[in-house]
């Protein structure tokens, strides 16, 4: 029998049937409504002129946000994620996803109760944007990658900071006399360094002595390659990442295999699986024409398939 929570979940987690689709469409919809709004709000006279508007779609936006928020809640029991837990309900409180949904609804209530320039507000109401990497798999790829090379990435953004100071110190050493107002100390110089090291470069602020100058042509020479520490850091996780997800969906393929048939069922099961781990169509009837043209291994004891 199945039970309302079991429903509850299904109805916001399931990814087949046209129902739950239909739901997580309109939500995923109505996250961009609400980013839509927020950048239109910043413009004045539009503000002024749909301002009733704007807050009655806010309201109606947040008690929306509110009920999934509560729902999820009720319903972790259900998921696989937090099933195992001592406390599902407090392991779905303290995940990623459950933090973003809190945050996409805090700056309504936080206004209720103190004085926040709207601002600041609408910042954070952008920060709704984030829900959408729950109905996108290229959003939660991104996730999975960044946080995956978390450690890479702090490594490389250290080495970046070490190298900022030092650039910074050195021009102030070389350019303090000359431009006190740019080098007249290492936090100030440290401006010029970032923007150089990322090969920004605004040129608001530049060197003056010759000196000053053939350091700048050193510093701007590591940060092309600084630069692109970061980008080949994503570049390769997203590559191994992929590769990993397209060894698991081929490990699906061989265990549907197994008996020699794929039935409806199975072929459906993949279908969902290839979409979880983000494969595209095409990749995934790839790798299924691969696995299925491959010829059956036997044992060499008894003859059977392995």
């Amino acid at each position: 029998m199945t039970t309302l929570r079991r429903r509850v979940y299904f109805y916001l987690e399931d990814t087949q049937s046209w129902l739950p689709r239909l739901l997580q469409l309109a939500i995923a919809l109505l996250i961009l409504g609400n980013v839509a709004a927020v950048v239109l709000e910043s413009v004045a006279h539009i503000e002024a002129a749909y301002a009733a508007q704007f807050l009655l779609f806010e309201q109606i936006s947040v008690a929306l946000f509110s009920l999934e928020y509560l729902l999820r809640l009720y319903s972790a029991p259900e998921n696989p994620s937090f099933a195992e837990a001592r406390s599902p309900r407090m392991a779905y409180l303290t995940s990623p996803m459950a933090i973003v949904d809190l945050l996409a609804i805090a700056p309504f209530f936080l206004a209720m109760f103190i004085s926040v320039d709207t601002r600041i507000l609408r910042v954070l109401r952008l920060l709704r944007v984030f829900k959408l990497a729950r109905y996108s798999a290229s959003l939660e790829l991104l996730g999975t990658v960044m946080r995956k090379e978390a450690s890479s990435f702090a490594s490389a953004l250290f080495v970046m900071l070490i190298i900022i100071i030092f650039a910074a110190s050195g021009m102030y050493a070389v350019e303090r006399h000359i431009q006190p107002e740019h080098f007249g100390s290492i936090p100030a110089a440290m401006w010029w360094a970032t923007v150089t090291l990322t090969t920004v470069g605004y040129g608001d602020v530049v060197p003056h002595t010759a000196l000053g100058k053939a350091f700048g042509m050193v510093i701007t020479l590591a940060g092309v390659g600084m630069a692109a520490l970061p980008a080949g850091i994503l570049a390769s996780g997203f590559s191994r990442e992929l590769e990993l997800r397209r060894e698991r969906f081929t490990d699906h393929v061989q265990e549907a295999l197994a008996d020699g048939v794929l039935s409806g069922d199975e072929r459906e099961a993949l279908d969902e699986a290839a979409e979880e781990l983000g494969i595209p169509d095409e990749d995934a009837q790839a790798l299924l024409r691969r696995a299925t043209a491959q010829p059956a291994k036997q044992c060499p004891h008894c003859g059977g398939h392995v």
